[in-house]
């Protein structure tokens, strides 16, 4: 029997793990780095164990470090969680070889199907039908193709090549990602195909020689090769559901499966279907699943049950379906600098009408597995996922209007998140028509704008200065109830001054004796659009200083207003923004030269592609960062001379610092100084 348990892992699966721990009566023991000391799932264990350091390689990924922390905590089991070690063959059979249980599959299958090359080879012996793939370059002559690293997966290492000319960089870049990510650079070539669905099944083994087939998932659509929205039991022709289970189970079969693992298939619009990789894991998406499974299913209580040589019950063999599910992976990413892995502190992490966290569902509702909570930090070192929120519904459209309006009414504050990507994928037509496949976001560039409609942005900035205004009344010393700006002759209109979306927003307001809104006008600073009569018509309802409520041209519209020193947080009916208050008397500050590039994101610069006198044209890559476990290039802005390089390869940047300069200035016959401190200018 298993009574301690030590996740080596951090995070929402973490949390996920310690729940059913909790449920089942075993002790848990968490692992954590120094930026994690604070995080909700070191809070939630029984027992915590530093890890000293902060990046993964420092900590999560040190295997001696992790087997000495279940030593001091007399742990008798380790869960990998996903991610990190969850599918290293050397770390199994370290966890093995030191007496504890290991909560996976056995280290042999760990190691047959991490190496994605020869799990192709072994599973096509046993009739899983396989894509054409190559390992040299050289004998690639049809296009287009995929890049992939063998070791590892979440997209990481994956490039699309549609000609040979773009092969031996996206071999390079697939290669440096996938070594950063896995400690393995290796990757091979495989035919792409086009308009292609990516769906999997979940088997489950044990060690009485059973694989069973647990349902399909659909997880189609992906940006950069990795998940946003998974559902189960997927919208498929119900006579390939058989055929899948098969062949998945075929893939369990051939390596002796035990545990909880995924076998991803590539699914061609022909209805052909194709093996894609076998995840020796619990899989991010394994809610969907849970869900419309028989009521009550836990796969890591199954996961526990299993290494405890409990054989599996007949009726998770034919599990049926129970329902829809929908889960969608809400991610720190800020879609105003190209959707660059965001950070910072989460200033409120609000999820209105959630049922259940970490655990199935009895009737229609929401769930919420999240790693982060209001006030956490999240930092550059770690994947973006902050958390997933799943639908069940009896049917996919009640599941997705459920998901979509929780997300939309969520308070997501101080981090930016791809939710309104995530809501406006979920209302689209073509995604209520299941009209997916892995390339739909390509195909719907209108998904990426965002919910709040450029033309409420003034309404969503009046709101803001309305609520700091009211905050200020209800904190003065003398005089709190007179209404704001209040004048013996009222002339002269509030200003509130704003940095929001779209840059500079100027708000003037003016209320009348009885604190009622007279007339009012947002706009850039210095648009002279006069106040009187400016529409809509706007009449104040109500307002303290979280909640205003506006009717405008008779219909009412509540907004709800969060303030943390100068920020401002506003969630309308029509979507969210976040504006910082800018001071009436600003003190001079600092200025960086003109054409300075600015990292936009922590990370590490690990390429830089140019050299000082250097001239570059627009688009060009100049240094590449390194941030969340992804490549990120920082490009030429304009034709120009680079004429500072002040970060190394190697240096770790902050959000901010210059990381190139550029003259942009006309080329002349005159040589450009070589040195910068040479520049007669």
């Amino acid at each position: 029997m298993i009574n301690r348990l030590l996740v080596a892992n951090r995070g929402e699966i973490a949390r996920r793990v310690f729940a059913t721990c909790r449920a089942m009566g075993v002790q848990t023991v968490a692992v954590y780095s120094d930026a994690d000391a604070d995080a909700p799932f070191v809070a939630e264990a029984d027992l915590a164990v530093r890890l000293p350091g902060s990046s993964p390689a420092e900590t999560y990924l040190r295997v001696d470090l992790i087997l000495d922390a279940a030593r001091k905590a007399g742990a008798d089991a380790v869960h990998p969680g996903y991610g990190f070690l969850a599918e290293n063959a050397e770390f199994a059979a370290a966890v093995t070889d030191a007496g504890l249980t290991w909560i996976g599959p056995p280290a042999k299958v760990i190691a047959a199907m991490g190496d994605k090359l020869a799990a192709k080879a072994l599973l096509a012996e046993a009739g899983v039908p396989m894509l054409p793939s190559w390992t040299d370059a050289d004998e690639v002559t049809d296009f287009p193709v995929l890049v992939k690293a063998s070791a590892g997966g979440g997209g990481r290492g994956m490039r699309i090549v549609r000609s040979a000319d773009e092969l031996a960089e996206a071999v390079a870049g697939a290669s440096r990602e996938a070594a950063a990510a896995f400690g393995d650079g290796t990757v091979f070539i495989e035919r792409y195909v086009e308009r292609g669905r990516h769906v999997e099944v979940q088997i489950f083994g044990d060690s009485h020689g059973t694989v069973a087939a647990l349902g399909v998932r659909e997880c189609s659509i992906q940006r950069r090769h990795q998940k946003i929205i998974e559902e189960a039991p997927g919208v498929l022709p119900e006579e390939l559901r058989p055929a899948l289970h098969e062949a998945a189970v075929s893939a369990g079969r051939a390596v002796d499966y035990v545990g909880a693992g995924t076998v991803e298939f590539l699914l061609a619009p022909t209805g052909e279907f194709f093996f894609l990789e076998m995840n020796t894991r619990l899989q991010v998406e394994h809610p969907v699943t849970e869900l419309t499974g028989p009521v009550g299913l836990d796969l890591v209580r199954w996961q526990l049950l299993v290494a405890e040589g409990v054989p599996l019950p007949e009726h998770l063999h034919e599990p049926g379906v129970r329902g829809y599910a929908i889960e969608v992976r809400l991610c720190a990413e800020d879609p105003a600098q190209g959707w660059r892995p965001a950070t910072g502190v989460l200033r409120r992490f609000a999820v209105p009408g959630v049922d259940r966290e970490f655990g199935g569902l009895q009737h229609a509702g929401l769930r919420l597995d999240s790693g982060v909570g209001t006030g956490s930090e999240v930092s550059v070192h770690y994947d973006s996922m902050l958390a997933k929120l799943i639908a069940w519904a009896p049917t996919r459209a009640e599941a997705a209007r459920a998901l979509a309006g929780a997300l939309a009414r969520a308070e997501l504050h101080g981090v930016a998140t791809n939710r309104d990507l995530l809501v406006r994928v979920l209302r689209s037509p073509e995604f209520a028509a299941a009209e997916i496949d892995t390339g739909f976001l390509d195909r719907h560039p209108e998904v990426f704008a965002p919910l709040l409609p450029a033309d409420q942005l003034p309404l969503t900035a009046l709101a803001a200065a309305l609520a700091g205004a009211a905050q200020r009344r209800a904190t003065a010393p003398v005089l709190g109830g007179l209404p704001s700006g209040w004048r013996n002759v009222p002339a002269v209109p509030q200003v509130s001054r704003f940095t929001g979306p779209d840059g500079e927003i100027e708000v003037r307001y003016r209320l009348d004796r009885t604190g009622r809104l007279a007339d009012w006008s947002a706009a850039p600073p210095g648009d002279t659009v006069a106040l009187e009569g400016k529409p809509p018509t706007v009449a104040l309802a109500e307002v303290t200083p979280d909640r205003v409520a506006l009717d405008v041209d008779g219909v009412r519209r509540a907004y709800r207003v969060h303030r943390v020193g100068s920020e401002i947080f506003v969630d309308g009916p029509d979507g969210a923004a976040s504006l910082v208050e800018l001071p009436r008397l600003p003190l001079p500050t600092a200025a960086v030269a003109a054409g300075s590039l600015l990292a936009p994101l922590p990370g590490a610069v690990t390429r830089v592609h140019v050299q000082v006198g250097q001239r570059v044209t627009a688009g060009e890559p100049l240094l590449t960062l390194e941030a969340m476990k992804l490549e990120h290039q920082v490009l030429a802005p304009t034709d120009g001379v680079v004429i500072e390089l002040p970060v190394p390869a190697g240096a770790q940047v902050r959000t901010g610092t210059v990381l190139a300069v550029i003259d942009g200035s006309p080329a002349s016959d005159d040589p450009t100084p070589s040195n910068p401190e040479e520049d007669p200018r």
